[in-house]
């Protein structure tokens, strides 16, 4: 009987994690095994290697040979020295990241009412206030001079 380290899947449609099992290798790769030893989710980020490594020695000293997958999976494991997680580590946070995080800080105090967002400024009182789309609501309604005419007029 030749024994596989393999991955099979679980998880929904369009939403795939892997476990990794043992199982005899005329097996389906969704169907019957004989143990659980880990599991995988690609999903996260960083994704998410689980895999219990002395279940996994004790079944490689018997005999049991790894898919392409799962090697690449434990070496994955191994250069995160025993910590589980982690194929891509995460980017460290630049300085376009910290402007993102001030930006959205002076979002939430305009929110709160505190000072208005760069992105809007307040409008002289004469003229009307521009809706969400960026145009002018009064223009809209009638038919404005600075749009594109339309398909009526010939």
């Amino acid at each position: 009987m030749a024994v596989r380290v393999r991955l099979t899947r679980v998880g929904s449609k369009k939403n795939a994690m892997w476990r990794v099992v043992v199982a005899d290798q005329r097996s389906p790769r969704d169907g019957r095994f004989i143990e659980m030893i880990g599991h995988y989710n690609p999903q996260t980020q960083p994704s998410q290697i689980v895999i219990d490594r002395e279940r996994l020695d004790h079944w490689l000293q018997l005999g049991a040979e790894p898919s392409n997958t799962v090697r690449k999976l434990m070496r994955a494991q191994n250069s995160d020295s025993g910590v589980a997680t982690a194929v891509a580590p995460p980017e460290p946070p630049t300085d376009e990241s910290s402007a993102d995080a001030d930006a959205e800080a002076e979002m939430v105090a305009a929110a709160e009412g505190g000072e208005p967002t760069p992105e809007r400024e307040p409008t002289p009182e004469g003229e009307p206030a521009p809706d969400a789309t960026g145009g002018d609501a009064q223009a809209e309604a009638t038919g404005g001079d600075d749009e594109a005419p339309d398909s009526e007029s010939g």
